[in-house]
């Protein structure tokens, strides 16, 4: 006889402790936002993990004495395990919010906040699962690996959270077509590139 409860996922949440050490003001309720992004992600997939912080901007040691400057803004960190201090993640609020752009680029980045944040905990939680838990993966091929965890846990909790909107509702018959026009045109941007 089976096991009723194989596949089905526990009602145990893993406590994941959020650290806020930034200054920028964060969207209402993007702490419990976090704690649901984290709890969608299966339990075994966060073991050793300990923390999130949020700041302002990342800046990674390695890249302090570089004599090149580097463009744009690091959306979020991966910390391994070093010694007796566990995993955590860092993510950058300046890097999701963008203060310093103007109105409609801080606009854009605001409502897209919760979307963004998701995508940057998942890949993230990516590199934490192929780095540490899964040793069956080639280094060569973890870029590709994480990619594609980030891409499949999005695109299902992005179906979870808009399960009963009305635009999901709406755009579900056309989405076959949509997704068969996307891969014709990355298809085609990539013969361009070539």
């Amino acid at each position: 006889m089976a096991i009723k409860t194989a596949g089905i996922r526990t009602n145990k949440t893993t406590e994941i402790r959020i650290e806020n050490q930034s200054t920028l003001e964060m969207p209402k309720n993007s702490e419990e936002t976090i704690q649901k992004i984290i709890s969608f992600l299966p339990i075994e997939h966060l073991r050793g993990m300990e923390k999130i912080r949020l700041v302002d901007f990342i800046k990674p040691p390695q890249m302090k004495n570089m004599s090149t400057p580097v463009t744009g803004d690091l959306p979020g960190l991966y910390h391994p395990r070093v010694g007796n201090q566990s995993a955590w993640m860092e993510v950058s609020l300046g890097a999701l919010l963008q203060p310093t752009e103007g109105f409609a680029k801080r606009w854009m980045a605001k409502s897209s906040f919760k979307s963004n944040l998701a995508g940057i905990i998942f890949s993230l939680v990516g590199q934490h699962y192929y780095l540490t838990l899964r040793h069956s993966v080639k280094k060569q091929s973890l870029e590709p690996q994480i990619r594609q965890y980030a891409q499949k846990n999005l695109k299902e909790w992005g179906e979870k959270q808009a399960e009963n909107s009305r635009r999901a509702k709406f755009f579900k018959p056309f989405r076959p077509y949509l997704e068969r026009w996307a891969k014709w045109l990355n298809k085609k941007a990539a013969a361009s590139k070539k």
